[in-house]
């Protein structure tokens, strides 16, 4: 998540001492990869690849979140909540609780052709580590997506003009620094990601093109490379496998837990491993990408076909979290490939031999996915918005995120009111075909409306009860066709605004 500094302090090359922001073995899924893009996918291969996502269908996604390992209502317990509180590690920034909706840092062993070395370059004044380097084995492949953001940053920029003249072969390195969003710098936090690409070149053996850069912190303030390149000896020598939680703790600012998720997949019978870190609490509503998010895997997969994958699963998971409908300058998702175990190499994502690897890539996006919204700033709910019955699947998310990024619709969340009339008025705002006469609301199995009226089986008290559980959907048909989507969000409590309101103090 980033956000603008106070106006004396922009011209600071350091940011102020409070993070910042900048911005988941299942049966597979019915998804059939079709054709090959480019690496310059926008809105062509949204559009391209819509009636593909219809396809899904619903016991697909089902499937992926089970794989993401989603608590249900029924089996989130207070046990469960203590042990991930034990398992995080100190908030990215000092005094914030550990989300009630958090889950533990999973176990992730090292995957061959990654390794992994954190630091503290001193974007922060308090102590913490805010630097992360990744080196990857000669070969990799990288692909990636970005914020659609009109403003962009810094290491946006760098990372899309480099995959495009590489064509994402042969990423060597990835540095991410938190505190610090080098966003709105002009050519000076251009030109300090081109300091740092070409320091860590020179120490890794590789092409400044080679180097991947992310940031996230306060936006207006110009990186200061001199703290990431007087720091690269040192944290050098922390080279290590098996480093993914520290490497999702160092990339935190406003998040109360790290965020991982890993899983195995089988290759023409080998076995492969993915494995992913997130960070994001704020500013959440994606758009081609989250806020930052890295995934590594140890196949052998063509840059054009990683390049397919991570761009068509954005869109079922990343891009379907919201948790305050701000978009962040700074959303970066990228994956790698680095081609280390046995698994032959493939060159087209719609091979069959990837028909497990796609499945459990899905379910790691997912899982990183949907623990940005557990973490929401403030959050205190989880909620599964869905929506049957739309003119198309497009039209279908519209209206599930015209849902749940409504602050009347999230409050009502806050509050536990079961308060279906502020449901209804999102749906209508939208700005979709709907039939108000043929729509239905629902909250769990309990029908609100039904046919455009209120519903002749309505229980306040039931209706009541359910929401008042730490995790329920609401699902609300059109009655139009026969596009559905869903998007899991959360509410918006005080503790939102208070988080925002001291954001950098």
């Amino acid at each position: 998540m980033t956000k603008p500094p106070a106006p004396k302090k922009a011209t600071k090359a350091a940011p102020k001492a409070a993070p910042a922001k900048a911005s988941a073995a299942p049966s597979p899924t019915p998804a059939e990869i079709v054709g090959q893009v480019g690496a310059s996918v926008g809105h062509t291969l949204e559009r391209a690849f819509d009636p593909l996502n219809a396809a899904l269908k619903r016991a697909g996604l089902r499937r992926a979140e089970k794989a993401a390992g989603q608590f249900s209502p029924a089996t989130a317990s207070k046990e469960a909540v203590q042990a991930a509180k034990a398992s995080s590690p100190a908030p990215g920034k000092p005094g914030l609780a550990v989300s009630p909706l958090a889950v533990p840092f999973p176990t992730i062993p090292p995957i061959a052709g990654v390794e992994i070395a954190t630091g503290r370059a001193g974007f922060y004044k308090h102590d913490r580590e805010d630097l992360l380097l990744m080196r990857f084995a000669e070969g990799t492949s990288c692909a990636g997506v970005f914020t659609r953001h009109g403003v962009g940053s810094a290491p946006v920029d760098w990372c899309k003009r480099q995959l495009a003249a590489s064509k994402g072969e042969d990423v060597r390195a990835l540095v991410v620094n938190a505190g610090c969003a080098n966003s709105f710098t002009g050519k000076p936090g251009a030109d300090a990601v081109r300091r740092v690409a070409t320091a860590v070149g020179k120490r890794f053996d590789c092409r400044q093109r080679d180097v991947m850069m992310a940031s996230t912190g306060v936006i207006g303030v110009i990186l200061d490379d001199s703290k990431i390149i007087s720091n690269l000896r040192e944290v050098e020598t922390r080279f290590t496998a098996d480093a993914w939680a520290g490497a999702a703790a160092a990339i935190m600012t406003t998040d109360t837990f790290p965020k991982g998720a890993y899983a195995t997949a089988l290759i023409d019978g080998h076995e492969v491993r993915i494995a992913g870190i997130t960070k994001g609490s704020g500013m959440i509503a994606p758009d081609m990408a989250t806020m930052l998010a890295f995934v590594a895997t140890d196949a052998a997969i063509a840059p054009a076909a990683l390049q397919t994958l991570v761009s068509l699963y954005t869109r079922t998971t990343f891009n379907c979290v919201t948790v305050d409908g701000d978009r962040s300058t700074n959303d970066t998702l990228l994956l790698f490939a680095t081609g280390q175990s046995s698994a032959p190499k493939v060159h087209r994502a719609g091979d069959r031999r990837l028909a497990d690897f796609r499945e459990k890539l899905e379910a790691v996006l997912l899982d990183l996915a949907l623990q940005l919204v557990r973490d929401g700033e403030g959050a205190s709910k989880f909620v599964k918005i869905t929506v049957n019955g739309a003119e198309s699947p497009l039209s279908a998310r519209k209206i599930a995120r015209t849902i749940a990024e409504s602050p009347l619709v999230k409050t009502a969340f806050a509050g536990e009111d079961a308060n279906w009339g502020r449901i209804v008025m999102a749906v209508g705002r939208a700005d979709e075909p709907v039939n108000r006469e043929k729509m239905s609301v629902r909250f769990g199995d309990l029908y609100a409306a039904r046919d455009g009226l209120v519903s002749a089986e309505y229980d306040e008290a039931a209706m009541s009860k359910y929401v008042k559980r730490a995790e329920f959907e609401v699902s609300v048909d059109v009655g139009v066709g026969k596009g559905s989507a869903t998007v899991w969000t959360c509410d918006l409590t005080k503790q939102y605004v208070a988080i925002n309101g001291d954001y950098r103090s």
